[in-house]
């Protein structure tokens, strides 16, 4: 895979260089990262704007839905940002091959649906990246983890 650390412990792909995540992972990196920022900003348009057109989101958890296209995403934002309060990725790591990245993250909210009730839990992301935007992105976390915090 290619994967090693740069300078503060960041890990990088290795290769050097700048792309639009296409190639050697700088862009890949640069749009994992913008696209984590948007979510942990709670701003739908800016989520919405670094993903493609015909973006994938795959959920492979029971509770998690899955949508294609930029608009479909777009639209099911609203109420996941509003429902899941405080929202916060904080990424464990990334690891870049490529066009690919890996992400195992902590998310942190308070379930708006079920009384503010605070949810900590562990997943991991995977992303394809092209041209600067997410086009594929599958989140794979345990719901049943989920619903017992809410119990």
């Amino acid at each position: 895979m290619g994967v090693g650390l740069s300078t503060g412990d960041h890990p990088t792909d290795g290769a050097g260089g700048a792309d639009t995540g296409d190639g050697d992972g700088d862009g890949t990196r640069a749009a994992v990262e913008a696209y984590l920022a948007a979510l942990n900003a709670h701003d739908a348009d800016a989520v919405a704007a670094r993903v493609a057109e015909d973006f994938v989101n795959d959920h492979t958890s029971s509770m998690g839905h899955s949508r294609r296209g930029r608009a479909a995403y777009r639209a099911a934002l609203t109420g996941f940002l509003a429902d899941f309060g405080d929202l916060r990725y904080e990424p464990e790591r990334v690891l870049v091959d490529g066009a690919s990245a890996a992400v195992p993250y902590v998310m942190t909210f308070r379930m708006r649906s079920a009384g503010d009730r605070p949810v900590r839990i562990r997943g991991v992301f995977l992303f394809t990246v092209a041209g600067g935007l997410v086009t594929h992105r599958t989140d794979y976390w345990d719901s049943g983890e989920v619903r017992r915090q809410l119990a």
